[in-house]
């Protein structure tokens, strides 16, 4: 992807073992056949470095399958990728190992992405730091059997599209790994993410292409990223996406005048950037986009359907700029993946969802007086059905009543917070969930008191969508608490003596 990544590689990198080169020529993995993905398949990306269990988070959210970025090496000139290129983050059972294989017990997988911005333009992308095609091939090997994965994704763009010595030695050392999966009786498939034009890949983009085909190597997936376009252009996103993959079809049907339509339909994929994308609001990925993407998707038949990233898909700073942890817009955590999470497995339609929004999403009020805000819910996919609403958050001296409570997907409430002069001063997170017969879904007010007699918690104010890690420390109706293990969602005081949160009494 795009956005620039915080990158943790260690300034020291091992050097890679001589015996490693042996894998890739005599297929000293296993053999077992790992089981390979739907034909359409949703996969968004999941931000490795963020300390994040993937299990967790694809349970929360309901993507079974991820797409896990990125693998790189931690310096140039080295031939060992690690995760995110932190040489503590070995290519080993050790990392990401037992969510891997939770998840694939769960009827998911992932995909393990080389590459991404950081690497591309640090020269630590595998292929233009390693000038050994037999040790490329090893360390991709290494990851298809360590993992016991199906598919492996290579994010090329920036400096790494120009490097054409590089994208020769990545095609070859890709042709060995399908030559030592076929000898193995593995089904291994490559996916090639690449940056696009509205209209199609472009002139480099192309020639990878061109080199994949000319060195032998199948390309199974060609992966757009719809996004990020700087073009300074009005953008219907929805539309972009639908131009651009007409331009790739277009391009493959040239690159391979043996398929029919519905065969190069399969061979392509589109990522999103849910919300607001780097170059700003002019570029703005909305629900009702997904909507028609996805509805496109499943017409056309393509293979992938994907988004950056799934840490994303939260409303946690609404009219904000593009950020790794939230989209820029109003929106309830998961909206995106709900609709794209149906896309798995073949031409299913979304089943019936809502979301909740609040206008405005924060006030400023002082100490005895009231703030209110509009409770908007709309009908995501299928049919409107009933939603009963609740709130919680509301901090001492402050009464935060609805009205209605319940009302059919589609209609409005009024949320009042009355604040009494005992109220302390402060920002607080007030929430407001809504639930149905498809489930719940949450959106949150920023209530800021000013003038208030009351005392002051000093920790920030719990969150129901963020992540804490042990040591944490929150405040939650009128007491601290600490956080004992990582936890998310969690409320402080419902998890009794042994739970993750230790109450520090008062403040």
């Amino acid at each position: 992807m795009r956005r620039v990544r915080p990158f943790r590689a260690a300034l020291a990198a091992a050097a890679t073992a001589a015996a490693a080169v042996g894998l890739a020529l005599t297929g000293t993995g296993t053999a077992q056949a790992a089981t390979p993905l739907p034909n359409h398949v949703f996969a968004p990306y999941f931000e490795a470095w963020t300390g994040e269990s993937p299990a967790a988070l694809a349970a929360q959210s309901g993507a079974k399958h991820l797409t896990m970025a990125f693998l790189q090496t931690a310096t140039k000139g080295s031939c060992t990728p690690y995760w995110n290129g932190d040489t503590g983050m070995p290519i080993a059972a050790s990392t990401f190992g037992s969510d891997i294989k939770t998840i694939q017990a769960n009827g998911g997988d992932v995909i393990p992405s080389f590459g991404g911005y950081t690497a591309d333009t640090t020269g630590t992308e595998i292929a233009d730091s390693c000038t050994d095609v037999q040790q490329i091939a090893a360390a991709y090997e290494k990851v298809i059997t360590t993992y016991d994965i199906s598919r492996l994704d290579m994010d090329i763009e920036v400096d790494s599209l120009d490097n054409t010595a590089a994208i020769d030695r990545r095609n070859k050392a890709i042709k060995l790994v399908q030559d030592w999966a076929a000898a193995n009786g593995r089904k291994v498939e490559i996916s090639y993410t690449l940056p696009t034009t509205t209209h199609g890949l472009g002139d480099t983009g192309e020639a990878l292409l061109r080199n994949a085909v000319a060195n032998g190597t199948r390309v199974d997936v060609v992966n757009l990223m719809t996004f990020d376009y700087y073009d300074n252009q009005p953008h219907d996103m929805a539309q972009d996406t639908q131009t651009a993959a007409q331009g790739l079809h277009d391009l493959l049907a040239q690159l391979y005048p043996g398929k029919t339509s519905a065969q190069l339909w399969n061979m392509v994929g589109v990522t999103e950037m849910p919300g607001v994308d780097d170059f700003g609001k002019a570029e703005t990925f909305t629900l009702a986009n997904a909507r028609t993407v996805y509805d496109w998707a499943v017409a056309k038949g393509i293979n992938t359907l994907s988004f950056w990233a799934l840490q994303r898909d939260n409303g946690g700073c609404p009219g904000g700029a593009a950020a790794d942890n939230c989209s820029g817009i109003a929106q309830n955590t998961w909206d995106f993946t709900h609709v794209f999470a149906p896309f798995t497995g073949g031409t299913s339609t979304p089943s019936n969802d809502f979301s909740v929004a609040l206008t405005p999403a924060s006030g400023t009020v002082t100490a005895g007086q009231s703030a209110t805000a509009t409770v908007k819910t709309a009908v995501t996919a299928g049919s409107a059905q009933s939603v009963k609403l609740s709130v919680s958050g509301a901090p001492a001296g402050v009464t935060a009543s609805l009205s209605p409570t319940s009302v059919t997907a589609g209609g409005t409430s009024t949320l009042t917070l009355a604040t009494t002069s005992a109220a302390a001063s402060g920002t607080y997170t007030v929430t407001v969930t809504g639930a149905g017969t498809s489930g719940s879904h949450s959106a949150t007010y920023a209530l800021t008191v000013t003038g208030g007699t009351g005392s002051q918690c000093t920790a920030a104010p719990w969150a129901k969508d963020k992540v804490y890690t042990g040591g944490q420390q929150v405040s939650y109706k009128g007491h601290t608490w600490k956080a004992k293990w990582w936890t998310t969602g969690e409320e402080p005081g419902t998890t009794g003596e042994w739970g993750v949160w230790q109450d520090l009494g008062t403040c």
